[in-house]
Protein backbone atom coordinates (compact mmCIF):
# COMPACT_ATOMS: atom_id res chain seq x y z
CA UNK A 1 0.00 0.00 0.00
CA UNK A 2 1.00 3.50 -0.80
CA UNK A 3 0.48 6.91 1.13
CA UNK A 4 0.67 10.17 0.29
CA UNK A 5 1.97 13.60 1.62
CA UNK A 6 0.54 16.11 -0.96
CA UNK A 7 2.16 19.59 -2.08
CA UNK A 8 1.08 22.05 -3.63
CA UNK A 9 2.21 20.89 -6.82
CA UNK A 10 -0.44 20.03 -9.91
CA UNK A 11 -2.36 22.52 -8.31
CA UNK A 12 -4.51 23.64 -11.23
CA UNK A 13 -5.82 20.14 -11.57
CA UNK A 14 -6.42 20.03 -8.05
CA UNK A 15 -8.56 23.19 -8.16
CA UNK A 16 -10.18 21.66 -11.02
CA UNK A 17 -11.16 18.32 -9.01
CA UNK A 18 -11.24 19.35 -5.57
CA UNK A 19 -14.47 18.92 -3.46
CA UNK A 20 -15.89 22.81 -1.64
CA UNK A 21 -13.93 21.84 1.62
CA UNK A 22 -12.38 25.13 2.97
CA UNK A 23 -10.38 21.99 5.68
CA UNK A 24 -8.33 20.87 2.13
CA UNK A 25 -5.71 23.73 2.21
CA UNK A 26 -3.51 21.96 -0.42
CA UNK A 27 -6.13 22.91 -3.02
CA UNK A 28 -7.28 25.86 -4.11
CA UNK A 29 -10.39 26.66 -5.14
CA UNK A 30 -10.17 28.47 -8.15
CA UNK A 31 -13.46 27.45 -9.83
CA UNK A 32 -15.72 26.48 -6.68
CA UNK A 33 -18.99 28.78 -8.03
CA UNK A 34 -18.53 27.16 -11.34
CA UNK A 35 -21.15 24.30 -11.89
CA UNK A 36 -20.21 21.08 -12.08
CA UNK A 37 -20.37 20.57 -15.67
CA UNK A 38 -18.15 23.38 -16.11
CA UNK A 39 -15.52 22.45 -13.87
CA UNK A 40 -15.63 18.92 -15.49
CA UNK A 41 -15.22 20.66 -18.87
CA UNK A 42 -12.18 22.77 -18.08
CA UNK A 43 -10.72 19.93 -15.97
CA UNK A 44 -10.78 18.11 -19.47
CA UNK A 45 -9.21 21.06 -21.08
CA UNK A 46 -6.58 21.11 -18.28
CA UNK A 47 -5.48 17.25 -19.30
CA UNK A 48 -5.38 17.88 -22.67
CA UNK A 49 -2.50 20.56 -21.94
CA UNK A 50 -0.31 18.46 -19.44
CA UNK A 51 2.74 15.96 -20.21
CA UNK A 52 3.74 13.29 -18.39
CA UNK A 53 7.30 12.68 -18.12
CA UNK A 54 9.63 9.85 -16.94
CA UNK A 55 12.90 7.68 -17.28
CA UNK A 56 13.29 4.27 -17.40
CA UNK A 57 15.99 1.49 -18.44
CA UNK A 58 14.97 -0.65 -21.37
CA UNK A 59 16.51 -4.26 -21.52
CA UNK A 60 17.59 -6.20 -24.37
CA UNK A 61 15.62 -9.06 -22.37
CA UNK A 62 13.06 -8.71 -19.70
CA UNK A 63 12.04 -12.58 -18.06
CA UNK A 64 8.60 -14.14 -18.78
CA UNK A 65 8.92 -15.38 -14.71
CA UNK A 66 11.13 -16.12 -12.31
CA UNK A 67 12.26 -18.42 -13.63
CA UNK A 68 13.91 -17.88 -16.58
CA UNK A 69 15.34 -14.89 -14.59
CA UNK A 70 17.62 -16.80 -12.37
CA UNK A 71 18.09 -19.11 -15.44
CA UNK A 72 19.55 -15.74 -16.96
CA UNK A 73 21.51 -15.22 -13.68
CA UNK A 74 23.00 -18.79 -13.88
CA UNK A 75 23.90 -18.73 -16.99
CA UNK A 76 25.88 -15.34 -16.44
CA UNK A 77 25.36 -13.76 -19.74
CA UNK A 78 25.29 -9.82 -20.09
CA UNK A 79 21.86 -8.64 -20.08
CA UNK A 80 22.74 -4.55 -21.67
CA UNK A 81 20.24 -1.90 -21.16
CA UNK A 82 19.35 1.49 -22.14
CA UNK A 83 17.94 4.18 -20.37
CA UNK A 84 15.41 6.54 -21.85
CA UNK A 85 13.30 9.35 -21.35
CA UNK A 86 9.97 9.23 -22.30
CA UNK A 87 7.30 11.95 -22.54
CA UNK A 88 3.69 11.31 -23.12
CA UNK A 89 -0.08 13.09 -22.61
CA UNK A 90 -3.62 12.38 -23.60
CA UNK A 91 -3.05 12.60 -26.93
CA UNK A 92 -0.71 10.00 -26.44
CA UNK A 93 3.03 9.38 -27.34
CA UNK A 94 5.03 12.52 -27.73
CA UNK A 95 8.94 11.01 -27.71
CA UNK A 96 10.93 8.70 -26.27
CA UNK A 97 14.62 10.06 -25.87
CA UNK A 98 17.81 7.27 -25.37
CA UNK A 99 20.47 8.18 -23.02
CA UNK A 100 22.93 7.55 -25.28
CA UNK A 101 26.43 8.91 -23.86
CA UNK A 102 25.88 8.67 -20.70
CA UNK A 103 23.57 6.11 -17.79
CA UNK A 104 22.67 8.57 -15.92
CA UNK A 105 20.05 11.63 -16.18
CA UNK A 106 21.63 14.71 -14.95
CA UNK A 107 20.08 18.70 -14.97
CA UNK A 108 23.02 19.14 -18.24
CA UNK A 109 21.57 16.39 -20.13
CA UNK A 110 18.13 17.38 -19.18
CA UNK A 111 17.91 20.96 -20.18
CA UNK A 112 20.67 20.96 -22.97
CA UNK A 113 19.59 17.05 -25.03
CA UNK A 114 16.06 15.87 -23.63
CA UNK A 115 13.66 18.52 -22.82
CA UNK A 116 14.66 20.93 -26.15
CA UNK A 117 13.53 18.11 -28.42
CA UNK A 118 10.07 18.45 -26.89
CA UNK A 119 9.82 21.94 -25.74
CA UNK A 120 7.40 22.84 -28.85
CA UNK A 121 4.76 20.11 -27.24
CA UNK A 122 4.61 21.34 -23.78
CA UNK A 123 2.71 23.63 -21.74
CA UNK A 124 2.11 22.15 -18.45
CA UNK A 125 5.12 19.34 -17.37
CA UNK A 126 4.22 16.39 -14.58
CA UNK A 127 7.45 14.72 -13.69
CA UNK A 128 9.03 13.55 -10.21
CA UNK A 129 10.82 14.84 -8.15
CA UNK A 130 14.51 12.70 -9.04
CA UNK A 131 17.33 15.51 -8.76
CA UNK A 132 17.26 15.82 -12.54
CA UNK A 133 14.00 17.09 -12.22
CA UNK A 134 13.84 19.61 -9.28
CA UNK A 135 17.36 20.95 -10.22
CA UNK A 136 17.21 24.88 -10.09
CA UNK A 137 19.06 24.63 -13.70
CA UNK A 138 15.77 22.94 -14.85
CA UNK A 139 13.07 24.98 -13.35
CA UNK A 140 15.17 28.43 -14.94
CA UNK A 141 15.04 26.13 -18.10
CA UNK A 142 11.23 25.86 -17.79
CA UNK A 143 10.59 29.40 -16.41
CA UNK A 144 12.78 30.80 -19.28
CA UNK A 145 10.65 28.80 -21.82
CA UNK A 146 7.18 29.67 -20.27
CA UNK A 147 6.44 26.27 -19.06
CA UNK A 148 4.32 25.35 -15.80
CA UNK A 149 6.02 22.86 -13.29
CA UNK A 150 3.37 20.77 -11.85
CA UNK A 151 5.22 19.10 -9.01
CA UNK A 152 4.94 15.70 -8.08
CA UNK A 153 3.97 13.96 -4.49
CA UNK A 154 7.39 12.05 -3.07
CA UNK A 155 7.03 9.01 -3.33
CA UNK A 156 3.82 8.09 -5.24
CA UNK A 157 4.53 6.35 -8.48
CA UNK A 158 0.77 5.20 -8.75
CA UNK A 159 -0.18 9.22 -9.45
CA UNK A 160 2.54 8.91 -12.05
CA UNK A 161 1.01 8.18 -15.58
CA UNK A 162 4.22 6.55 -16.55
CA UNK A 163 4.53 4.41 -13.80
CA UNK A 164 1.25 3.22 -13.40
CA UNK A 165 0.29 2.68 -16.86
CA UNK A 166 2.90 3.44 -19.60
CA UNK A 167 5.99 1.32 -18.45
CA UNK A 168 4.22 -1.52 -16.80
CA UNK A 169 2.13 -1.68 -19.92
CA UNK A 170 4.55 -1.42 -22.47
CA UNK A 171 7.25 -3.81 -20.96
CA UNK A 172 5.22 -6.93 -20.22
CA UNK A 173 4.53 -6.39 -23.98
CA UNK A 174 8.13 -7.50 -24.29
CA UNK A 175 8.99 -9.56 -21.51
CA UNK A 176 10.05 -12.91 -23.00
CA UNK A 177 11.31 -11.59 -26.32
CA UNK A 178 15.38 -11.01 -26.67
CA UNK A 179 16.76 -8.13 -28.52
CA UNK A 180 20.29 -8.20 -30.22
CA UNK A 181 21.43 -4.61 -28.84
CA UNK A 182 20.18 -2.00 -26.32
CA UNK A 183 19.26 0.15 -29.55
CA UNK A 184 16.98 -2.10 -30.58
CA UNK A 185 14.67 -2.97 -27.42
CA UNK A 186 14.68 0.73 -27.19
CA UNK A 187 13.43 0.82 -31.06
CA UNK A 188 10.81 -2.01 -29.73
CA UNK A 189 9.87 -0.28 -26.81
CA UNK A 190 9.25 2.51 -29.22
CA UNK A 191 6.68 0.75 -31.60
CA UNK A 192 4.99 -1.18 -29.00
CA UNK A 193 4.21 2.39 -27.75
CA UNK A 194 3.01 3.50 -30.77
CA UNK A 195 0.37 0.74 -31.15
CA UNK A 196 -1.33 1.61 -28.61
CA UNK A 197 -4.56 3.11 -29.42
CA UNK A 198 -5.76 6.45 -28.39
CA UNK A 199 -8.53 5.48 -25.76
CA UNK A 200 -6.05 3.99 -24.01
CA UNK A 201 -3.92 7.22 -23.64
CA UNK A 202 -7.07 8.43 -22.87
CA UNK A 203 -8.15 5.93 -20.08
CA UNK A 204 -4.74 6.62 -18.35
CA UNK A 205 -5.03 10.47 -17.63
CA UNK A 206 -8.69 10.12 -16.58
CA UNK A 207 -7.57 7.21 -14.23
CA UNK A 208 -4.92 9.62 -12.86
CA UNK A 209 -7.30 11.98 -12.64
CA UNK A 210 -9.36 9.84 -10.62
CA UNK A 211 -6.52 9.16 -9.04
CA UNK A 212 -5.83 12.35 -7.69
CA UNK A 213 -9.18 13.11 -6.30
CA UNK A 214 -9.43 9.93 -4.41
CA UNK A 215 -5.90 11.38 -2.98
CA UNK A 216 -7.71 14.49 -2.29
CA UNK A 217 -11.21 12.95 -1.31
CA UNK A 218 -8.66 11.46 1.62
CA UNK A 219 -7.02 14.38 2.51
CA UNK A 220 -3.82 13.05 0.78
CA UNK A 221 -3.91 9.83 2.77
CA UNK A 222 -4.45 7.66 -0.35
CA UNK A 223 -4.12 3.93 0.08
CA UNK A 224 -4.03 1.56 -3.43
CA UNK A 225 -3.48 -2.80 -3.04
CA UNK A 226 -0.63 -3.89 -4.65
Amino acid sequence: MESHSMTSGTSDARSVLAPTSSSLEYCPHVWDTAAPTTRQKRAVRLIDGIVSGDESWIYCYEPENKRQSAVWMFQGEENPTKKVAIFVSKAGHIATIPLNEQRTVTADWYTTICLPKIITELRKINQDNASSHTAQKTRQYLTKENMELLDHSPYSPDLSPNDFFTFPKIKNRLRGQRFQSPEEAVDAFKNAILDLPANEWNKCFENWFERLQMCINLRGEYFEKQ
